[in-house]
């Protein structure tokens, strides 16, 4: 167990003492799970910042100590501030070592894709982490998919991930995790509907020099017409 942070129980509630332990650079939290009574906390803000710094981020398992007690948990949510981002409340799930959680951990591709290098299409990521069952000490940072094979159209599901030791899937087997995607027509039409434009307004200028000409060549035919009537006169 690499992280370990300390907390003291915490006495005070309302959102004035929230607001006032944040002051103080505090953080109000919970610890709950594996059938022990809730327990309120707060703690510095640095220990939340040590967890979420380390490889493996919120799914980090470490030991919080507060009183006398130890207890194993991981972060199971921290609410933010909407505009700032900042750490308002920390939830903390206790775990039990010898028994399987369920957790989400994010997806990460390998490779370029046949469909992107050669093929003209771009990779679009339609599920960025799977769900999983395992121990507390199999947990993977991540779950890395290789996308080299594909080409345009074709798709990486969940059923076509690698069997990690020790971790069963329980995302929907036929969930779409890639798909290699060719450019959409409105994007081709848009490029045409451009070409068009420069076209015509480098045109333009000639269509207005053959009328200017016209005009010119009619108002000459009539100045001939006058000078014969006078001749004739």
């Amino acid at each position: 167990m690499g992280f370990k942070i300390k907390a003291n129980k915490r006495e005070i509630f309302g959102k004035n003492a929230s607001r006032r332990l944040r002051r103080e650079g505090m953080i109000p939290a919970v610890i709950y799970g594996a059938r022990e009574a809730t327990v309120s906390l707060n703690l510095k803000k640095q220990e939340i910042f040590k967890i979420l710094r380390a490889e493996s981020g919120e799914n980090t398992i470490f030991q919080i100590s507060f009183d006398s007690e130890m207890r194993d948990a991981m972060i199971k949510e921290l609410q933010r501030d909407p505009v700032t981002d900042e750490i308002l409340h920390a939830d903390f799930i206790q775990i039990t070592m010898d028994k399987t959680i369920r957790i989400s951990v994010p997806v990460v591709t390998v490779g370029e894709a046949v469909g992107v290098k050669t093929e003209g299409g771009f990779v679009d990521l339609m599920s960025r982490e799977v769900e999983l069952e395992c121990f507390p000490k199999d947990i993977p940072e991540n779950i890395e998919i290789d996308i080299s094979d594909l080409h345009l159209h074709q798709s990486f599901k969940v059923e076509d991930i690698a069997p990690v030791e020790g971790v069963e899937i329980l995302s929907a087997p036929d969930t779409i995790l890639v798909l290699v995607q060719a450019p959409s027509k409105e994007e081709e039409i848009e490029v045409e509907e451009t070409e068009e434009e420069v076209i015509t307004e480098e045109e333009e200028p000639e269509v207005i020099k053959r009328e200017k000409a016209g005009e010119e060549e009619k108002k000459g035919e009539e100045k001939e017409e006058k000078k014969g009537e006078k001749e004739k006169e």
